[in-house]
């Protein structure tokens, strides 16, 4: 369990984001190793968005809206937009794919903007010798830009020599549960803290 005291504050909405589009990759086993591993926590409630399933065009309207999208893309966004304005915090799963993260992710974030503001992220990546961690250094920048606040702490997967089986989850669990735990806490932390900070003070406004 959490390491933090007692809190009568409702449990904190956290979005799963599986980054990868690619078939046949870890992103989904990485991520039910993730939240397999903190499921069991009580102070946070989870919530799997995988990019694989969304059919999400790279074209995008205009800052006018137009064109308007396409009725199959309304009715995607529809269903991923309002889980995302909802979330209080974010944990994006993604892999490295040449120095940097997929195209896929940064289309699901290039679709929307202030679902992201004034809310924490943290990262679970996975790859090989770096463990995706270039991916995530990018991807602070991105977030940065989106007025969001990413966590110090990540969790990183080297694999498959160095730690990361054939079924994309770790050989040895013991250090990445360990990282798990101390990057979900650092996010409870910032996301209570941010729950509150936009509640007295809308942000933006």
């Amino acid at each position: 369990m959490s390491d933090f005291a007692p809190s009568n504050d409702p449990a904190l909405r956290v979005a799963v984001i599986i980054g990868s589009a690619r078939g046949g990759g870890a992103g989904l086993s990485v991520a039910e190793w993730f939240t397999g591993h903190v499921d069991h926590r009580t102070d946070i409630d989870l919530d799997v968005v995988d990019v694989a399933g969304l059919d999400l065009p790279v074209s995008m309207p205009g800052w006018d809206g137009l064109p308007a999208p396409a009725p199959r893309t309304q009715a995607v966004l529809a269903d991923v937009s309002p889980r995302l304005a909802a979330a209080e915090a974010f944990v994006i799963v993604t892999p490295e794919y040449n120095h940097s993260f997929p195209a896929s992710l940064k289309n699901l974030i290039d679709w929307h903007y202030t679902h992201w503001q004034a809310k924490p992220i943290g990262f679970v990546s996975y790859g090989g010798l770096s463990g995706g961690l270039r991916a995530v250094e990018q991807l602070r920048q991105v977030f940065a830009e989106l007025h969001a606040m990413t966590v110090r702490d990540t969790v990183s997967l080297h694999g498959p020599w160095s730690g990361l089986g054939k079924d994309g989850r770790p050989l040895d669990p013991a250090i990445p549960e360990g990282a798990a735990k101390n990057m979900v806490d650092q996010l409870l932390w910032w996301g209570r803290a941010l729950r509150t900070a936009r509640a007295e003070h809308p942000y933006g406004k």
